[in-house]
């Protein structure tokens, strides 16, 4: 027997909204009926929804209609970070299942008390860490698979860096400008990095506002070190480096860097799932085989050194896999109908929440500082 798609409501219709969730709740009809969205002030009577997929829905227009309209199962929240926790706790109390945009929230302690409500309701709480389901992350997992007989294998792993840069030397008219970098591009980042690591022994974070466009204490860019003891990974010190510069001249940009002890892995580029998604004419785009293909100008290049220590080998290694945030949507609503297990865990993204705290407090103190173990 068939479930029935669950009723969703979209909190939000900016970017997040539109872009990242809106198209997959119309694109999967057999698992989610889009019941509902927030819009505070829709210029038109079928809001913005209407206006870009042709769908018309019900309109709310504050977030006590949402949580008290008993027909919704499902909250996906995707307005501004400050608002996450209130929203989804909102929700939670009120019953309803809950996909949190990231950051999760803007604290550990506000994401440890989401994940009391949502266990004492037996309720979902999931966090949207898409970028899991990226091309290229794709195909650098299946690299670092390989065993260490083979010719590709990078060997034991010494240096990981990873890039989330752009240029941008002015503001948008938007909320994401008094966000911080951290908090919006470091989430990706650090979830990735923990996803294929785990828990680092220290962190090191440099944090700035370069431009100096907006509030001095909202960042733009920043480097941050997670610290690997010996033994622990591999039998070397292992350092994983992430980075975002919002003033970095280069096209494409630096993805991956991946130094290992028989060779190295370099991406360009990054996932065009978001450049196709606010492109595509139809969600039906999302279901066919083109989407989430990168190019192969941007696939990644392996090098690996020869037994003499002198000669290097070069190999593309193609992102042939592609891209697919909808697994994450197939995967939600699989734990919700039907108790399947979460690809990305509440206690991963807290995780990451505790990671942002920690850098913040490392860039502000100038030093290196410990991470507890769990």
């Amino acid at each position: 027997m068939a479930l029935s798609p669950i009723k969703t409501c979209v909190l939000g219709v900016g970017l997040a909204g539109l872009t990242f969730h809106v198209p997959f709740v119309l694109a999967l009809p057999e698992l989610f009926t889009l019941t509902a969205v927030l819009e505070r002030n829709p210029q038109n009577p079928g809001g913005k929804v209407q206006q870009r997929f042709g769908v018309t829905t019900k309109i709310h227009r504050t977030v006590e209609e949402v949580v008290n309209d008993p027909e919704i199962e499902l909250v996906i929240v995707g307005t501004p970070n400050d608002t996450h926790y209130p929203f989804a706790k909102a929700a939670l109390e009120a019953g309803k299942h809950v996909l949190v945009d990231k950051p999760v929230t803007e604290t550990v302690k506000e994401a440890n008390e989401l994940a009391a409500i949502a266990k004492a309701k037996g309720l979902v709480l999931y966090g949207y860490q898409n970028r899991r389901w990226d091309s290229d992350h794709l195909a650098l997992k299946r690299l670092l698979s390989l065993p260490s007989s083979s010719p590709l294998s990078l060997g034991n792993l010494l240096e990981f860096e990873s890039h989330y840069d752009r240029y941008r030397a002015g503001i948008r008219s938007s909320w994401k400008d008094s966000a911080g970098a951290v908090y919006d591009l470091g989430s990706h980042l650090l979830d990735q990095a923990l996803k294929l690591f785990g828990r680092p022994a220290q962190i090191t974070a440099f944090i700035q506002n370069i431009r100096g466009v907006t509030k001095p204490e909202v960042d733009d860019i920043f480097t941050i070190y997670l610290h690997y003891n010996p033994g622990t990974l591999f039998p070397n010190q292992f350092t994983v480096l992430l980075r975002s510069h919002i003033l970095s001249v280069k096209s494409p940009q630096l993805r991956y860097a991946v130094r290992g002890t028989k060779g190295m892995f370099t991406k360009y580029g990054l996932d065009t799932q978001e450049e196709q998604l606010k492109a595509m004419s139809s969600v039906s785009s999302i279901l066919e085989p083109s989407y989430g293909l990168e190019p192969e100008s941007i696939y990644g290049i392996v090098e690996n050194i020869a037994d003499d220590g002198v000669t290097i080998t070069k190999t593309t290694w193609p992102s042939d896999a592609p891209g697919q945030y909808v697994g994450l949507f197939k995967n939600l609503a699989g734990a919700i109908r039907n108790n399947e297990e979460l690809e990305v865990k509440w206690a991963e993204t807290t995780q990451v929440i505790e990671m942002i705290e920690l850098a913040y407090k490392s860039s502000a103190a100038g030093r290196t500082l410990e991470v507890s173990r769990v």
